[in-house]
Protein backbone atom coordinates (compact mmCIF):
# COMPACT_ATOMS: atom_id res chain seq x y z
CA UNK A 1 0.00 0.00 0.00
CA UNK A 2 1.50 3.35 -1.09
CA UNK A 3 1.34 6.18 1.43
CA UNK A 4 -0.95 9.06 0.44
CA UNK A 5 1.77 11.61 1.28
CA UNK A 6 4.70 10.56 -0.89
CA UNK A 7 7.95 12.44 -0.36
CA UNK A 8 11.09 11.43 -2.25
CA UNK A 9 14.44 13.13 -2.54
CA UNK A 10 17.31 13.30 -4.98
CA UNK A 11 20.39 13.98 -2.89
CA UNK A 12 23.54 14.49 -5.01
CA UNK A 13 26.90 15.65 -3.72
CA UNK A 14 28.37 18.76 -5.43
CA UNK A 15 31.64 17.02 -6.23
CA UNK A 16 31.55 17.35 -10.02
CA UNK A 17 29.19 16.94 -12.98
CA UNK A 18 26.02 14.90 -12.73
CA UNK A 19 26.54 11.48 -14.35
CA UNK A 20 23.61 10.09 -16.33
CA UNK A 21 23.33 7.37 -13.67
CA UNK A 22 22.54 10.15 -11.22
CA UNK A 23 20.18 11.75 -13.72
CA UNK A 24 18.28 8.47 -14.00
CA UNK A 25 18.02 8.31 -10.19
CA UNK A 26 16.58 11.83 -10.21
CA UNK A 27 14.18 10.86 -13.02
CA UNK A 28 12.89 7.76 -11.24
CA UNK A 29 12.35 9.75 -8.04
CA UNK A 30 10.53 12.44 -10.01
CA UNK A 31 8.32 9.92 -11.83
CA UNK A 32 7.44 8.12 -8.61
CA UNK A 33 6.50 11.40 -6.92
CA UNK A 34 4.36 12.54 -9.85
CA UNK A 35 2.68 9.14 -10.14
CA UNK A 36 1.47 9.45 -6.54
CA UNK A 37 0.90 13.23 -6.42
CA UNK A 38 3.84 13.51 -4.03
CA UNK A 39 6.79 15.84 -3.55
CA UNK A 40 10.13 15.69 -5.37
CA UNK A 41 12.84 17.19 -3.16
CA UNK A 42 16.37 18.21 -4.13
CA UNK A 43 18.78 18.06 -1.19
CA UNK A 44 22.43 18.97 -1.61
CA UNK A 45 24.66 16.64 0.41
CA UNK A 46 27.82 18.72 0.71
CA UNK A 47 29.28 17.38 3.96
CA UNK A 48 32.43 16.10 2.23
CA UNK A 49 34.28 19.41 2.10
CA UNK A 50 37.44 17.79 0.68
CA UNK A 51 35.66 16.86 -2.57
CA UNK A 52 33.53 19.99 -2.97
CA UNK A 53 33.67 21.53 -6.46
CA UNK A 54 32.57 25.15 -7.02
CA UNK A 55 29.62 25.53 -9.42
CA UNK A 56 28.68 21.83 -9.13
CA UNK A 57 25.47 22.71 -7.30
CA UNK A 58 24.55 25.20 -10.03
CA UNK A 59 25.29 22.49 -12.60
CA UNK A 60 22.91 20.07 -10.84
CA UNK A 61 20.10 22.63 -10.79
CA UNK A 62 20.58 23.58 -14.44
CA UNK A 63 20.61 19.91 -15.46
CA UNK A 64 17.29 19.18 -13.76
CA UNK A 65 15.78 22.36 -15.21
CA UNK A 66 16.89 21.43 -18.74
CA UNK A 67 15.34 17.97 -18.35
CA UNK A 68 12.09 19.42 -17.06
CA UNK A 69 12.33 17.62 -13.71
CA UNK A 70 10.64 20.31 -11.65
CA UNK A 71 11.76 20.40 -8.02
CA UNK A 72 9.05 20.93 -5.38
CA UNK A 73 11.38 21.68 -2.46
CA UNK A 74 15.06 22.55 -2.51
CA UNK A 75 17.75 25.16 -1.96
CA UNK A 76 16.39 27.41 -4.72
CA UNK A 77 12.71 26.57 -4.24
CA UNK A 78 12.61 26.64 -0.44
CA UNK A 79 10.10 24.59 1.53
CA UNK A 80 8.89 23.78 5.04
CA UNK A 81 11.76 21.37 5.83
CA UNK A 82 14.77 23.56 5.00
CA UNK A 83 17.59 24.24 4.88
CA UNK A 84 18.04 21.82 1.98
CA UNK A 85 21.83 22.03 1.94
CA UNK A 86 23.55 19.88 4.55
CA UNK A 87 26.37 22.33 5.24
CA UNK A 88 23.68 24.75 6.44
CA UNK A 89 22.31 22.11 8.83
CA UNK A 90 25.55 21.23 10.65
CA UNK A 91 24.25 22.24 14.10
CA UNK A 92 21.50 19.66 13.76
CA UNK A 93 23.74 16.63 13.35
CA UNK A 94 25.85 16.88 16.51
CA UNK A 95 22.67 16.66 18.59
CA UNK A 96 21.80 13.32 16.98
CA UNK A 97 25.36 12.02 17.17
CA UNK A 98 25.31 12.77 20.91
CA UNK A 99 21.96 10.98 21.17
CA UNK A 100 23.58 7.81 19.81
CA UNK A 101 26.50 8.19 22.23
CA UNK A 102 24.10 8.51 25.17
CA UNK A 103 22.18 5.43 24.10
CA UNK A 104 25.30 3.31 23.65
CA UNK A 105 24.95 3.07 19.88
CA UNK A 106 28.11 5.05 19.15
CA UNK A 107 31.55 5.76 20.59
CA UNK A 108 34.45 8.21 20.32
CA UNK A 109 37.51 7.08 18.36
CA UNK A 110 40.85 8.93 18.57
CA UNK A 111 42.98 6.87 16.16
CA UNK A 112 44.90 9.18 13.83
CA UNK A 113 44.77 8.73 10.04
CA UNK A 114 48.46 7.83 10.15
CA UNK A 115 47.86 5.10 12.74
CA UNK A 116 45.01 3.62 10.70
CA UNK A 117 47.10 3.74 7.50
CA UNK A 118 49.88 1.87 9.27
CA UNK A 119 47.39 -0.79 10.38
CA UNK A 120 46.08 -1.17 6.85
CA UNK A 121 49.62 -1.65 5.56
CA UNK A 122 50.29 -4.30 8.20
CA UNK A 123 47.12 -6.18 7.25
CA UNK A 124 47.92 -5.90 3.53
CA UNK A 125 51.37 -7.39 4.15
CA UNK A 126 49.56 -10.44 5.55
CA UNK A 127 47.07 -10.48 2.64
CA UNK A 128 44.28 -9.33 4.92
CA UNK A 129 41.90 -6.37 4.81
CA UNK A 130 41.70 -4.05 7.78
CA UNK A 131 38.27 -2.96 9.00
CA UNK A 132 37.36 -0.91 12.06
CA UNK A 133 34.74 -3.34 13.34
CA UNK A 134 33.48 -5.41 16.27
CA UNK A 135 36.72 -7.38 16.27
CA UNK A 136 39.40 -4.69 15.86
CA UNK A 137 37.77 -1.93 17.92
CA UNK A 138 38.65 -3.73 21.15
CA UNK A 139 42.34 -3.07 20.45
CA UNK A 140 42.15 0.49 19.13
CA UNK A 141 42.14 3.97 20.66
CA UNK A 142 38.50 4.70 21.42
CA UNK A 143 36.10 5.27 24.28
CA UNK A 144 35.42 1.52 24.42
CA UNK A 145 39.02 0.84 25.44
CA UNK A 146 39.86 4.10 27.25
CA UNK A 147 38.52 5.04 30.66
CA UNK A 148 35.71 7.57 30.84
CA UNK A 149 38.06 10.09 32.42
CA UNK A 150 40.72 9.67 29.74
CA UNK A 151 38.10 9.99 27.03
CA UNK A 152 36.88 13.26 28.55
CA UNK A 153 40.40 14.61 28.87
CA UNK A 154 41.16 13.90 25.22
CA UNK A 155 38.02 15.72 24.13
CA UNK A 156 38.63 18.69 26.47
CA UNK A 157 42.23 19.02 25.30
CA UNK A 158 41.07 19.31 21.70
CA UNK A 159 42.32 15.93 20.56
CA UNK A 160 40.71 15.26 17.15
CA UNK A 161 38.15 12.48 17.21
CA UNK A 162 35.42 10.87 15.20
CA UNK A 163 32.17 9.34 16.39
CA UNK A 164 31.67 5.81 15.09
CA UNK A 165 28.52 3.70 15.03
CA UNK A 166 28.78 0.75 17.41
CA UNK A 167 27.64 -2.17 15.29
CA UNK A 168 26.16 -4.92 17.50
CA UNK A 169 27.66 -8.40 17.37
CA UNK A 170 26.15 -11.20 15.29
CA UNK A 171 22.76 -9.63 14.50
CA UNK A 172 20.83 -10.52 11.36
CA UNK A 173 19.63 -7.30 9.72
CA UNK A 174 16.78 -7.92 7.26
CA UNK A 175 15.27 -5.24 5.07
CA UNK A 176 12.78 -5.32 2.26
CA UNK A 177 14.05 -3.68 -0.91
CA UNK A 178 11.28 -2.72 -3.34
CA UNK A 179 13.43 -3.82 -6.29
CA UNK A 180 15.31 -6.82 -4.87
CA UNK A 181 12.93 -8.14 -2.25
CA UNK A 182 14.13 -9.26 1.16
CA UNK A 183 17.86 -8.81 1.79
CA UNK A 184 19.71 -9.95 4.92
CA UNK A 185 23.10 -8.93 6.34
CA UNK A 186 24.98 -10.13 9.42
CA UNK A 187 26.50 -7.36 11.51
CA UNK A 188 29.71 -9.35 11.97
CA UNK A 189 30.50 -8.56 8.32
CA UNK A 190 30.00 -4.81 8.77
CA UNK A 191 32.40 -2.15 10.01
CA UNK A 192 31.81 0.68 12.47
CA UNK A 193 31.26 3.60 10.11
CA UNK A 194 32.30 7.12 11.02
CA UNK A 195 29.24 9.28 11.68
CA UNK A 196 30.74 12.59 12.76
CA UNK A 197 34.17 14.29 12.54
CA UNK A 198 35.32 16.82 15.12
CA UNK A 199 37.92 18.23 12.72
CA UNK A 200 35.35 20.04 10.59
CA UNK A 201 32.25 19.66 12.74
CA UNK A 202 30.43 17.91 9.92
CA UNK A 203 28.68 14.56 9.79
CA UNK A 204 29.43 11.87 7.24
CA UNK A 205 26.91 10.87 4.63
CA UNK A 206 25.45 8.10 6.78
CA UNK A 207 24.40 10.19 9.77
CA UNK A 208 23.30 13.24 7.78
CA UNK A 209 21.38 11.09 5.33
CA UNK A 210 19.33 9.30 7.99
CA UNK A 211 18.70 12.40 10.10
CA UNK A 212 17.65 14.48 7.10
CA UNK A 213 15.42 11.78 5.63
CA UNK A 214 13.67 11.47 9.00
CA UNK A 215 13.29 15.21 9.60
CA UNK A 216 12.17 15.83 6.02
CA UNK A 217 9.62 13.02 6.33
CA UNK A 218 10.96 11.12 3.32
CA UNK A 219 8.71 8.14 2.59
CA UNK A 220 10.74 6.36 -0.10
CA UNK A 221 14.49 6.31 -0.71
CA UNK A 222 15.11 5.51 -4.38
CA UNK A 223 18.84 5.43 -5.03
CA UNK A 224 21.57 3.61 -6.94
CA UNK A 225 22.66 0.03 -6.37
CA UNK A 226 26.02 1.24 -5.05
CA UNK A 227 24.25 2.23 -1.81
CA UNK A 228 22.89 -1.26 -1.15
CA UNK A 229 25.86 -2.22 1.10
CA UNK A 230 24.95 0.80 3.29
CA UNK A 231 21.40 -0.44 3.80
CA UNK A 232 22.04 -2.50 6.97
CA UNK A 233 23.81 0.44 8.65
CA UNK A 234 20.95 2.74 7.74
CA UNK A 235 18.37 0.27 9.05
CA UNK A 236 20.37 -0.05 12.28
CA UNK A 237 20.54 3.74 12.60
CA UNK A 238 16.75 3.99 12.32
CA UNK A 239 16.52 1.36 15.04
CA UNK A 240 19.07 3.16 17.23
CA UNK A 241 17.12 6.41 16.98
CA UNK A 242 13.82 4.64 17.61
CA UNK A 243 12.46 5.64 14.22
CA UNK A 244 11.64 2.18 12.87
CA UNK A 245 7.95 3.01 12.45
CA UNK A 246 8.66 5.96 10.17
CA UNK A 247 11.63 4.44 8.31
CA UNK A 248 11.25 5.03 4.55
CA UNK A 249 10.91 2.19 2.09
CA UNK A 250 14.08 1.53 0.08
CA UNK A 251 14.56 0.83 -3.63
CA UNK A 252 18.02 0.31 -5.09
CA UNK A 253 18.22 0.89 -8.84
CA UNK A 254 20.35 -1.31 -11.12
CA UNK A 255 23.60 -0.01 -12.57
CA UNK A 256 23.86 1.54 -16.01
CA UNK A 257 26.45 -0.64 -17.74
CA UNK A 258 29.06 0.06 -20.40
CA UNK A 259 28.04 -0.53 -24.04
CA UNK A 260 29.85 -3.87 -23.78
CA UNK A 261 27.60 -4.81 -20.86
CA UNK A 262 30.63 -5.37 -18.62
CA UNK A 263 31.05 -2.94 -15.74
CA UNK A 264 29.57 0.39 -14.75
CA UNK A 265 29.35 3.12 -17.41
CA UNK A 266 32.02 5.76 -16.83
CA UNK A 267 33.22 9.04 -18.30
CA UNK A 268 36.15 7.15 -19.85
CA UNK A 269 33.71 5.04 -21.88
CA UNK A 270 32.15 8.18 -23.29
CA UNK A 271 35.54 9.73 -24.04
CA UNK A 272 36.71 6.55 -25.77
CA UNK A 273 33.61 5.95 -27.89
CA UNK A 274 32.55 9.55 -28.45
CA UNK A 275 29.28 9.90 -26.58
CA UNK A 276 28.33 12.08 -23.59
CA UNK A 277 27.77 10.73 -20.09
CA UNK A 278 26.75 14.10 -18.57
CA UNK A 279 23.52 16.03 -19.22
CA UNK A 280 25.28 19.35 -19.84
CA UNK A 281 28.78 20.23 -20.97
CA UNK A 282 31.11 20.46 -17.98
CA UNK A 283 34.44 22.21 -17.51
CA UNK A 284 36.47 20.90 -14.60
CA UNK A 285 38.44 23.22 -12.28
CA UNK A 286 41.51 22.06 -14.22
CA UNK A 287 39.96 23.20 -17.50
CA UNK A 288 39.09 19.77 -18.91
CA UNK A 289 35.89 19.95 -20.97
CA UNK A 290 33.44 17.03 -21.03
CA UNK A 291 30.63 16.89 -23.57
CA UNK A 292 26.99 17.09 -22.55
CA UNK A 293 23.80 15.73 -24.05
CA UNK A 294 22.40 19.24 -24.49
CA UNK A 295 25.44 20.54 -26.37
CA UNK A 296 25.64 17.32 -28.42
CA UNK A 297 22.21 18.12 -29.82
CA UNK A 298 19.96 15.83 -27.80
CA UNK A 299 16.46 16.91 -26.89
CA UNK A 300 15.75 16.71 -23.14
CA UNK A 301 12.66 14.59 -23.75
CA UNK A 302 14.80 12.09 -25.68
CA UNK A 303 17.25 11.83 -22.78
CA UNK A 304 14.41 11.28 -20.29
CA UNK A 305 12.88 8.63 -22.54
CA UNK A 306 16.22 6.89 -23.01
CA UNK A 307 17.03 6.84 -19.30
CA UNK A 308 13.55 5.73 -18.25
CA UNK A 309 13.95 2.52 -20.25
CA UNK A 310 17.40 1.82 -18.79
CA UNK A 311 16.33 -0.38 -15.92
CA UNK A 312 12.54 0.03 -16.12
CA UNK A 313 10.11 -1.90 -18.28
CA UNK A 314 6.68 -0.43 -19.13
CA UNK A 315 5.31 -3.90 -19.82
CA UNK A 316 4.42 -3.06 -23.46
CA UNK A 317 6.20 -2.74 -26.81
CA UNK A 318 5.85 1.05 -26.69
CA UNK A 319 9.16 2.91 -26.58
CA UNK A 320 8.32 6.60 -27.03
CA UNK A 321 6.81 8.27 -23.96
CA UNK A 322 6.29 11.85 -22.88
CA UNK A 323 7.34 12.76 -19.34
CA UNK A 324 3.65 12.81 -18.38
CA UNK A 325 3.10 9.34 -19.84
CA UNK A 326 6.14 8.02 -17.99
CA UNK A 327 4.83 9.42 -14.71
CA UNK A 328 1.45 7.82 -15.28
CA UNK A 329 2.92 4.39 -16.05
CA UNK A 330 5.91 4.29 -13.71
CA UNK A 331 6.00 1.67 -10.96
CA UNK A 332 8.89 0.45 -8.83
CA UNK A 333 7.67 -3.12 -9.38
CA UNK A 334 8.76 -2.90 -13.02
CA UNK A 335 12.30 -1.76 -12.22
CA UNK A 336 14.76 -4.50 -13.17
CA UNK A 337 17.23 -6.07 -10.76
CA UNK A 338 19.99 -6.57 -13.31
CA UNK A 339 22.11 -3.82 -14.83
CA UNK A 340 20.99 -2.02 -17.99
CA UNK A 341 23.42 -1.80 -20.92
CA UNK A 342 23.85 1.67 -22.39
CA UNK A 343 23.66 1.71 -26.19
CA UNK A 344 24.97 4.93 -27.82
CA UNK A 345 23.22 4.09 -31.10
CA UNK A 346 19.91 3.62 -29.31
CA UNK A 347 20.43 7.03 -27.72
CA UNK A 348 20.71 8.54 -31.21
CA UNK A 349 17.62 6.61 -32.29
CA UNK A 350 15.60 8.15 -29.46
CA UNK A 351 16.72 11.62 -30.49
CA UNK A 352 15.79 10.87 -34.10
CA UNK A 353 12.30 9.84 -33.00
CA UNK A 354 11.74 13.13 -31.22
CA UNK A 355 13.24 15.10 -34.11
CA UNK A 356 10.94 13.61 -36.76
CA UNK A 357 7.93 14.21 -34.50
CA UNK A 358 8.57 17.95 -34.54
CA UNK A 359 6.83 19.90 -37.27
CA UNK A 360 8.78 21.70 -39.98
CA UNK A 361 8.30 25.11 -38.40
CA UNK A 362 9.82 23.93 -35.10
CA UNK A 363 12.76 22.35 -36.92
CA UNK A 364 13.29 25.45 -39.05
CA UNK A 365 13.41 27.56 -35.91
CA UNK A 366 16.03 25.25 -34.40
CA UNK A 367 18.10 25.17 -37.61
CA UNK A 368 17.98 28.90 -38.33
CA UNK A 369 20.72 29.89 -35.80
CA UNK A 370 23.14 27.44 -37.43
CA UNK A 371 22.60 29.08 -40.80
CA UNK A 372 22.99 32.56 -39.34
CA UNK A 373 26.35 31.55 -37.85
CA UNK A 374 27.41 30.61 -41.37
CA UNK A 375 26.27 33.98 -42.68
CA UNK A 376 23.31 32.54 -44.59
CA UNK A 377 20.04 34.42 -44.67
CA UNK A 378 16.78 32.69 -45.53
CA UNK A 379 13.16 32.84 -44.47
CA UNK A 380 11.35 30.43 -42.17
CA UNK A 381 8.90 29.32 -44.86
CA UNK A 382 11.66 28.23 -47.25
CA UNK A 383 13.65 26.62 -44.47
CA UNK A 384 10.60 24.69 -43.26
CA UNK A 385 10.12 23.33 -46.79
CA UNK A 386 13.77 22.24 -46.87
CA UNK A 387 14.02 20.52 -43.47
CA UNK A 388 10.92 18.44 -44.04
CA UNK A 389 12.68 16.86 -47.05
CA UNK A 390 15.63 15.54 -45.04
CA UNK A 391 14.51 15.16 -41.42
CA UNK A 392 14.22 11.38 -41.78
CA UNK A 393 17.94 11.27 -42.60
CA UNK A 394 19.28 13.00 -39.48
CA UNK A 395 19.46 12.32 -35.77
CA UNK A 396 20.40 15.85 -34.71
CA UNK A 397 19.56 19.37 -35.85
CA UNK A 398 23.30 19.95 -36.34
CA UNK A 399 23.27 17.31 -39.10
CA UNK A 400 20.85 19.34 -41.22
CA UNK A 401 23.71 21.36 -42.67
CA UNK A 402 25.43 18.38 -44.26
CA UNK A 403 22.11 17.26 -45.74
CA UNK A 404 20.94 20.66 -46.98
CA UNK A 405 23.98 22.88 -47.61
CA UNK A 406 23.54 22.57 -51.38
CA UNK A 407 20.30 24.57 -51.03
CA UNK A 408 22.33 27.56 -49.84
CA UNK A 409 25.75 27.15 -51.42
CA UNK A 410 26.57 26.08 -54.98
CA UNK A 411 28.91 23.07 -55.28
CA UNK A 412 32.57 23.98 -54.97
CA UNK A 413 33.56 20.55 -56.27
CA UNK A 414 31.89 17.57 -57.89
CA UNK A 415 32.00 13.87 -57.01
CA UNK A 416 34.66 12.51 -59.39
CA UNK A 417 33.06 9.07 -59.70
CA UNK A 418 29.70 10.56 -60.61
CA UNK A 419 31.39 12.90 -63.12
CA UNK A 420 33.08 9.98 -64.85
CA UNK A 421 29.85 7.99 -64.96
CA UNK A 422 27.34 10.71 -65.87
CA UNK A 423 29.15 13.65 -67.55
CA UNK A 424 29.70 12.17 -70.99
CA UNK A 425 28.07 11.11 -74.28
CA UNK A 426 26.59 14.46 -75.16
CA UNK A 427 25.23 15.19 -71.72
CA UNK A 428 27.10 18.52 -71.31
CA UNK A 429 25.70 19.91 -74.56
CA UNK A 430 22.19 18.77 -73.64
CA UNK A 431 22.52 20.66 -70.34
CA UNK A 432 22.62 23.87 -72.35
CA UNK A 433 19.26 22.98 -73.91
CA UNK A 434 17.89 22.10 -70.49
CA UNK A 435 19.00 25.48 -69.14
CA UNK A 436 17.33 27.24 -72.07
CA UNK A 437 14.09 25.35 -71.43
CA UNK A 438 14.18 26.23 -67.72
CA UNK A 439 14.67 29.90 -68.63
CA UNK A 440 11.33 29.88 -70.48
CA UNK A 441 9.30 28.39 -67.60
CA UNK A 442 6.81 30.65 -65.83
CA UNK A 443 5.37 28.10 -63.38
CA UNK A 444 8.38 27.30 -61.21
CA UNK A 445 6.99 24.35 -59.25
CA UNK A 446 8.17 20.76 -59.22
CA UNK A 447 5.47 18.97 -61.20
CA UNK A 448 5.30 21.19 -64.33
CA UNK A 449 9.09 21.52 -64.33
CA UNK A 450 9.45 17.74 -64.35
CA UNK A 451 6.89 17.44 -67.15
CA UNK A 452 8.71 20.02 -69.26
CA UNK A 453 12.09 18.35 -68.68
CA UNK A 454 10.66 14.90 -69.48
CA UNK A 455 9.20 16.18 -72.75
CA UNK A 456 12.51 17.77 -73.77
CA UNK A 457 14.44 14.60 -72.93
CA UNK A 458 12.04 12.43 -74.90
CA UNK A 459 12.06 14.78 -77.88
CA UNK A 460 15.86 14.60 -78.02
CA UNK A 461 15.98 10.81 -77.55
CA UNK A 462 17.99 11.16 -74.35
CA UNK A 463 17.99 8.68 -71.48
CA UNK A 464 15.88 10.16 -68.68
CA UNK A 465 17.87 8.49 -65.89
CA UNK A 466 21.23 9.62 -67.25
CA UNK A 467 20.11 13.22 -67.66
CA UNK A 468 18.50 13.37 -64.21
CA UNK A 469 21.59 11.98 -62.53
CA UNK A 470 23.77 14.46 -64.38
CA UNK A 471 21.42 17.31 -63.44
CA UNK A 472 21.59 16.24 -59.79
CA UNK A 473 25.39 16.27 -60.04
CA UNK A 474 25.27 19.79 -61.43
CA UNK A 475 22.96 21.11 -58.71
CA UNK A 476 24.24 19.38 -55.55
CA UNK A 477 27.73 18.14 -56.47
CA UNK A 478 27.00 14.43 -56.24
CA UNK A 479 24.35 11.73 -56.35
CA UNK A 480 22.62 12.53 -53.06
CA UNK A 481 19.68 14.58 -51.87
CA UNK A 482 15.86 14.44 -51.88
CA UNK A 483 13.52 14.64 -54.89
CA UNK A 484 15.36 16.43 -57.68
CA UNK A 485 12.56 18.66 -58.91
CA UNK A 486 11.68 19.70 -55.38
CA UNK A 487 15.32 20.81 -55.08
CA UNK A 488 14.96 22.72 -58.36
CA UNK A 489 11.77 24.42 -57.16
CA UNK A 490 13.38 25.52 -53.90
CA UNK A 491 16.59 26.70 -55.57
CA UNK A 492 14.62 28.95 -57.87
CA UNK A 493 15.02 29.66 -61.59
CA UNK A 494 18.08 31.90 -61.48
CA UNK A 495 20.08 29.70 -59.12
CA UNK A 496 19.23 26.52 -61.04
CA UNK A 497 20.37 28.03 -64.35
CA UNK A 498 23.48 29.56 -62.73
CA UNK A 499 24.51 26.17 -61.36
CA UNK A 500 24.09 24.53 -64.76
CA UNK A 501 26.30 27.21 -66.28
CA UNK A 502 28.82 26.83 -63.44
CA UNK A 503 29.14 23.11 -64.13
CA UNK A 504 29.45 23.71 -67.88
CA UNK A 505 32.33 26.11 -67.21
CA UNK A 506 33.96 23.88 -64.56
CA UNK A 507 33.60 20.28 -65.72
CA UNK A 508 35.30 18.90 -68.86
CA UNK A 509 33.01 18.95 -71.88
Amino acid sequence: MISSNIRVRFAPSPTGPLHIGGVRTALFNYLFAKKHNGKFILRIEDTDSTRFVPCAEEYINKSLQWLGLTVDEGVMEGGPFGPYKQSERKEIYLKYANMLLERGWAYYAFDTPEELDALRSTYEAENKTFAYDIFSRKNLVNSLTLSEEETKQRIISGKPYVIRFKMPENVEVTANDLVRGSVTFNTNTLDDKVLYKSADGLPTYHLANIVDDHLMEITHVIRGEEWLPSLPLHVMLYKAFGWENTMPKFAHLPLILKPSGKGKLSKRDGDKDGFPVFPLEYTSPEGEVSSGYRESGYFPEAVNNLLALLGWNPGTEQEIFSLEELAELFTIERVNKSGARFDPEKAKWFNHQYLIRKNESQLAELYMPILREKGIQTNCETLAAIVVLVKERVNFVSEFWEQTKFFFVAPAEYDEKVVQKRWKDGVPSFMQELAAMFRKQDNWTATPLKEAASELIATNNQNFGNIMNALRLVLVGGSFGPDLFTIIELLGKDETINRINLALNTLPS
